[in-house]
């Protein structure tokens, strides 16, 4: 890596995370407030309020002031095709757990990603209601800050087997077929929480050691920010076949799913996982 692409991690990463706490302050301002609740309709019908569309502004905005030249997808804003002919993009989720903010259960966060060349690149995940900051870039590692601590470096474990790993599981989305690959991998302890960068978060502090996504749903603007902070900790995120991510492609879905481990386990569970796949009638897209 060359001094000039340390320089400038070093900018991006200052201004994400400014970014990422002021969108935070500024979701506060509407939390356990009344909210107008919209749906954006599809098969999906997510949620939205005013305060993702708030966020989204500030974000956006200052990120076209500061780096003119990147290109952006930010999940509240048109997507258009001037971002593919782009090196670098930023992929902006302003609110991650909408649900969760609408629900008052803490459980959503202000997640600011950048993707170079196709792959996740730095990282800024920003938990408003506990004041958690995580953050990583390429090479330099993954940290985290709470309130009245100092920065941390995170590792994740070391743990392979699976009766003893701890899968993060999300509060909404729970599907027969999950039901089925927790059988079949056997694992005994899960965690409950909204949120991808959340379930991350999880397994960056050694809290959790894996998840599993299942459905195509998720966004490359709900994993760009976790992936490089969950690479740098030592461990991977993948689809469910094993094949790496890439960023800033025609069409904005993750359409394999998901697995994000400790690093360690990986190829243990992806090996695990085929069969069940095969099972589901489930194929490579």
């Amino acid at each position: 890596m060359s001094e000039e692409t340390i320089e400038a991690y070093e900018v991006e990463l200052r201004a994400a995370q400014d970014l990422a706490r002021r969108a935070g302050a500024l979701v506060l301002d509407y939390y356990g407030a009344p909210l107008a609740v919209e749906h954006k309709g599809g098969e999906l019908d997510e949620p939205v309020t005013q305060a993702d569309h708030a966020a989204n502004a500030l974000i956006v905005n200052e990120l076209r002031r500061l780096f003119p030249d990147d290109g952006i997808l930010a999940e509240e804003s048109a997507d258009t095709t001037n971002r593919l002919n782009k090196r670098r993009v930023w992929m902006v989720d302003p609110l991650d757990g909408t649900t969760g903010f609408i629900d008052g259960n803490g459980d959503f966060a202000v997640q600011i990603g950048l993707a170079v060349d196709g792959e996740s690149a730095l990282g800024v995940v920003y938990l408003p209601v506990a004041n958690a900051l995580y953050w990583a870039a390429r090479g330099r590692g993954a940290w985290a800050l709470a309130s009245g601590s100092a920065p941390k470096r995170l590792r994740v474990s070391s743990e392979t087997d699976l009766k003893r790993m701890r899968l993060a599981v999300s509060r909404s989305h729970r599907s027969p077929r999950m039901n089925r690959v927790v059988e079949a991998l056997g694992l005994l302890q899960e965690m409950p929480r909204g949120s991808v960068g959340i379930k991350i978060g999880l397994i960056v502090e050694r809290e959790c050691d894996l998840y599993i996504h299942l459905s195509p749903r998720t966004k490359q603007w709900d994993t760009c920010a976790p992936e490089i902070i969950l690479r740098e900790a030592g461990g991977r995120l993948t689809d469910l076949f094993g094949a790496p991510l890439r960023y800033n492609s025609p069409t904005v879905n993750n359409p394999n799913g998901l697995v994000a481990t400790n690093g360690v386990a990986h190829a243990i569970v992806i090996e695990q996982l085929a069969p069940l796949l095969a099972e589901f009638g489930r194929v490579k897209i």
